[in-house]
């Protein structure tokens, strides 16, 4: 490692550590000396609507095996099952650079191969182990400042906005990473303890010195299932959730983000993504093949090294929009996993804490899906994602210092809860949040701070029967 990339990684190393302090959560939070109000001012009664085995509504799957996540949605027609077949196909397919294969294209630098490479099992990511390749982890990087006419974070010279971690043969990548976590103690009202893991990163041996003026987000992949759903909620529906200025005075102020549509050349409300920084499917997913794994489409015509190296020069599109759409339509006609345990006394005790502690003020139960073109399957119907699609403020100790379109640097967007119980048998892992440092959903609550303060407090009061029963209720979704 040269001098300037040495002393660029101890300076983001430095960065990382002080992404970890805050002013409005104590990291680690502790047990209140008063003891919060229970769900103070964000209460809610339960929804009778959403205890139900129909998650996804008409698109709900049975089956809580390591294929939960990989099932299509059984109200499938002809034409949407054999696109959705064409497209499972696609999201399979191992990209390469032999100019005589059908998928070539990749790179020359990337984070992984396939689709499936970074979503196995169309479900959740993780940070990579020491020594591992990052698999189904990236990290998108920008420059202070936003494009002015798209309103997206300003592109990083050299390296686009994201971070490749591996390079086609003879080439080299982009950085290499290596993460490391320091262990913080905190204790509940019951006077048990737990710790908190802080993850810190340092980027080495870099095709060039990485400025101290990039921005760095650690992203792991989320899932693949119920994507058409939460596409076909109507954009009204999630914009009447909006509450900038806190009018009811609940503490919680979400904000859609507004995104550039790459196609429509407007911009419009984000959906997808951690900081819902993509508006629809069909631009997440050539984002994704752009991104991931170098490869270009019409959407997406450039590499994001190019003008930088030599072998990023301007080439035809490298994937059809024909294949984009059958990948797009693909993941929004996975089906949903069912809920389990209705009737399990304690997961029902816990869906009643769940409310009382304030979560489903912005893990939103329920909404009504409206009519989304040429996928009947997801059109109107109740579906109970947990997610209002809305951007809050998480607080000082998640915070990237990253933004993104009109999120800041400590915003992120609801991630949906349903399917979050089988993430251990699908994906082999219990890691959660945008980089996977919580490692199990309870770590996963109490690194909530910001407008999550205080649910996140109350959970901290909770005795630990109570504590155990709302995990149960969120591993029965």
């Amino acid at each position: 490692m040269d001098s300037a990339t040495r002393s660029t990684s101890a300076c983001l190393l430095c960065m990382a550590l002080l992404a970890a302090c805050s002013d409005d959560s104590a990291l680690p939070p502790t047990a209140p000396t008063t003891g919060p109000p229970l769900g103070a001012s964000v209460a809610m009664a339960p929804d009778p609507s959403a205890h139900t085995a129909l998650s996804g509504g008409a698109t709900t799957v049975r089956d809580a095996s390591v294929d939960a996540f990989s099932h299509d949605s059984p109200n499938l027609n002809a034409a949407e099952l054999a696109l959705h077949e064409e497209g499972d196909d696609e999201f399979d397919a191992v990209f390469g650079t032999d100019p005589a294969s059908t998928h070539t294209g990749l790179g020359p630098v990337f984070d992984n191969v396939s689709c499936e490479g970074c979503h196995a099992g169309d479900g959740r990511g993780r940070p990579p182990r020491d020594g591992e390749i990052a698999e189904s982890f990236l990290f998108r990087v920008s420059y202070p400042g936003r494009d002015e006419t798209t309103g997206a974070p300003n592109a990083a010279p050299w390296y686009g906005g994201q971070l490749q971690l591996r390079a086609t043969p003879g080439l080299k990548p982009e950085a290499y990473v290596r993460i490391t976590y320091s262990e913080v103690a905190g204790q509940f009202a019951d006077g048990s303890t737990y710790s908190l893991r802080v993850p810190s990163y340092e980027f080495y041996d870099g095709y060039e010195p990485l400025s101290s003026k990039m921005l760095f987000s650690p992203r792991a992949a989320p899932f693949n299932f119920g994507l058409g759903l939460l596409e076909a909620i109507p954009e009204a529906a999630v914009l009447a959730n909006e509450d900038p200025d806190d009018r009811n005075n609940d503490g919680i102020s979400g904000v859609a983000n507004r995104v550039w549509d790459a196609v429509a050349k407007q911009t419009v409300v984000g959906r997808f993504g951690w900081k819902a920084g993509a508006p629809n499917l069909l631009q997440q997913t050539a984002g994704a093949y752009n991104g991931d794994m170098g490869v270009t489409s019409s959407m997406f015509p450039a590499e994001s090294c190019e003008g930088d190296r030599p072998e990023c020069a301007p080439h035809a599109p490298e994937v059809s929009d024909e294949t984009v759409a059958a990948v797009s339509h693909y993941m929004a006609t996975l089906g949903v996993p069912e809920r389990r345990n209705l009737d399990d006394a304690e997961a029902t005790r816990g869906e009643a804490i769940f409310y009382e502690v304030g979560c489903a003020a912005c893990h939103q139960p329920t909404f009504t899906t409206g009519r989304l073109a040429g996928i009947p399957s997801v059109s109107y119907q109740v579906i109970h994602p947990y997610t209002d699609l809305l951007l809050h403020d998480m607080g000082n100790d998640l915070a990237d210092r990253r933004p993104d379109f009109q999120a800041t640097g400590k915003e992120w967007r609801t991630p949906p809860l349903w399917g979050i119980g089988l993430v251990q048998t699908v994906n082999g892992h219990s890691n959660f949040l945008h980089d996977g440092r919580a490692r199990s959903l309870l770590e996963a609550v109490l690194w909530h701070g910001g407008e999550a303060k205080e649910s996140r407090d109350a959970v901290i009061a909770l005795k630990s029967d109570a504590r155990a029963a709302l995990i149960k209720f969120l591993e029965s979704l």
